[in-house]
């Protein structure tokens, strides 16, 4: 079967290609309906779980996709492609360990072709403690006029003012006051919200249902975007404690790398949806790896998604924006967070299996 089968072009069409893979391999199926929003077709959204293993299995491997909505292009393949896997489900079998595939966390992202929700929340900076005061992003509220600028393509004077931040900051700077998450701008990039989102709860109620019984858990969330094309950075997303960098190089392998030393592609986040394992499974020792897969260079993807905070918020605002213009900016954002080639599926579909099988390996260790 060529590789390009597992992918699909649109949300649509990629829940109906997990379902059907789950059905022909007896996994048992859940779907989760988003009540607060509509496919870009007019569909019903919907987070899909398929669960595999023996009821008296001990440990599970959870594997997540589109956390970040356009993202669920690469991770829903990669999902896909496990399913039809049977050399990794004999190994499932064998070793009395569980899988469970999350299939679009963000339906609602990935059908309308956005990295966030249908309020604009970027899921991954939406896991905090919103009882608490929410931690301030100075630095984003420094730069956010310059992000979101009144024309696109930006003009002149707007690019000189980033090039001018990023000469006398640093690139590295500028990745992280973008994108460690925000809570000022609800029009804004990378917004956190100031409530938990439909899938934040979702996600817990999925967690302490289906994850909490067990005794040991890996949990392998894809993203997509950072790091060289085709290369899927692991990126340890635990707690920022040497033991949870420590198990989870024990897990996937010594180039785990933590946002907290530097040492990654990604900044050091804030309200990850990995953050939530501690509280809604206390009784389960749990590794975290996002399988971050890199694209396009990262001021590439950065500007995709300025350009589609543009568009959605002048659309917000009653502006008429030509069709020729959203089908680009549509374009860039997708091509920004998935490569369809066949070179690319295959690298990111290999890894993700390879992680899955130390995963399931690492958990039948006595250490884990």
């Amino acid at each position: 079967m060529p590789i390009s089968h597992y992918f699909s072009d649109s949300y649509f069409t990629a829940r109906e290609k997990f379902r059907t893979a789950a059905s022909k391999v007896g996994a048992e199926h859940r779907a989760f309906y988003n009540p607060y929003a509509m496919g870009a077709l007019g569909e019903e959204l919907s987070t899909d779980l398929a669960i595999l293993g023996q009821s008296d299995s001990q440990r599970v491997v959870l594997v997540t996709s589109a956390m970040h909505g356009v993202e669920g292009f690469c991770g829903s393949g990669c999902q896909i492609a496990l399913l039809d896997d049977s050399e990794l489900l004999e190994r499932l079998d064998k070793t009395k360990t569980a899988l469970v595939l999350l299939h679009a966390v963000n339906p609602f992202g990935f059908s309308h072709i956005r990295r966030v929700n249908e309020n604009n929340i970027d899921l991954n900076r939406n896991f905090l403690d919103f009882s608490a005061t929410l931690p301030p992003n100075a630095s984003y509220e420094e730069i956010h006029p310059l992000l979101i600028p009144e024309q696109w393509p930006p003009n002149d004077e707007n690019r000189r003012s980033v090039d001018d931040f990023i000469d006398t900051r640093s690139l590295k700077t500028f990745q992280a006051a973008v994108t460690i998450g925000q809570n000022q701008f609800k029009d804004g990039l990378f917004y956190s919200g100031v409530a938990p989102a439909w899938s934040n709860s979702m996600l817990r109620e999925i967690l302490r249902t289906y994850i909490a019984p067990y005794k040991a858990a890996a949990w392998i969330d894809i993203h997509t975007g950072l790091g060289p094309s085709g290369h899927g950075e692991k990126i340890c997303a635990g707690k920022n404690e040497p033991s949870e960098l420590q198990r989870a190089k024990r897990c996937w392998g010594a180039d785990v790398v933590s946002p907290y030393n530097g040492d990654s592609a990604s900044a050091a986040i804030q309200g990850s949806g990995s953050s939530s394992i501690p509280t809604e499974c206390p009784n389960t020792i749990s590794s975290v790896m996002a399988l971050e897969f890199g694209t396009q260079p990262v001021l590439e993807v950065l500007g995709s998604l300025r350009a589609d905070q543009w568009l959605v918020n002048n659309l917000a605002n009653g502006k008429t924006i030509d069709a020729q213009t959203t089908r680009a900016i549509k374009q860039r954002v997708k091509n920004a967070f998935y490569t369809e080639t066949a070179a690319w599926q295959g690298a990111v579909t290999s890894q993700t299996r390879v992680a899955v099988l130390q995963a399931i390996a690492a958990l039948n260790n006595d250490w884990y």
